[in-house]
């Protein structure tokens, strides 16, 4: 649906000060990955602040618990595949398998995905929502996750938006409970 565009949003909780030295690879990362999304076809929006990433952004101040912070990136998308090319692809993807190296395993859903109107840019407290949404009640069409995914009309997806060459260890699920 063209009239439809789709937004995502995941957040980490840090286990370093992000301007530590465990943080330094993370860090140097950002500017490559974010200039590989804004590439990238179906990548409409990212959420930065003047510094060109979204690390300075407040929010998500519940789930900071004892940890350094919490960084949250935002962005829309053109439509699940495009995001899930994008996530489970090249670069990105190395840092999806490193990333317990920077961040706490949360237990709790941390990115969620929903349909916006085309040309809306989400804020922080409609991520926040979103993700509190989907934590309390699982995936629906008001928030879902790309193993779990939805089309803009609220149909469940015919296939989820993980290609089947994702390694489990990327996703942090077993394959087995992903929908057939």
């Amino acid at each position: 649906m063209a009239s439809f565009e789709l937004a995502q949003v995941n957040v980490a909780r840090l286990l370093a000060p992000l301007d530590s030295a465990e943080l330094a690879d993370f860090v140097d990362l950002l500017a490559p990955v974010n200039q590989l999304a804004e590439a990238s076809p179906g990548y409409l929006w990212r959420l930065q602040s003047e510094g060109g990433d979204a690390t300075d952004i407040e929010g998500f101040r519940f789930d900071v618990d004892d940890s350094p912070g919490v960084i949250v990136n935002m962005s829309v998308w053109r439509d699940v595949a495009s995001l899930s090319g994008f996530v489970y692809g090249g670069l990105h993807r190395q840092v999806l398998r490193r990333r317990r190296e920077w961040f706490s395993r949360m237990t709790e859903a941390y990115t969620a995905c929903w349909w916006v109107p085309a040309g809306h840019r989400p804020t922080v407290a409609e991520a926040e929502e979103r993700v509190l949404h989907l934590r309390a009640h699982g995936p629906s069409s008001w928030a879902f996750t790309l193993q779990r995914a939805f089309d803009a009309a609220g149909a469940p997806a015919a296939s989820d938006g993980v290609p089947d060459a994702v390694p489990d260890a990327v996703l942090d699920v077993d394959r087995a409970s992903r929908p057939a």
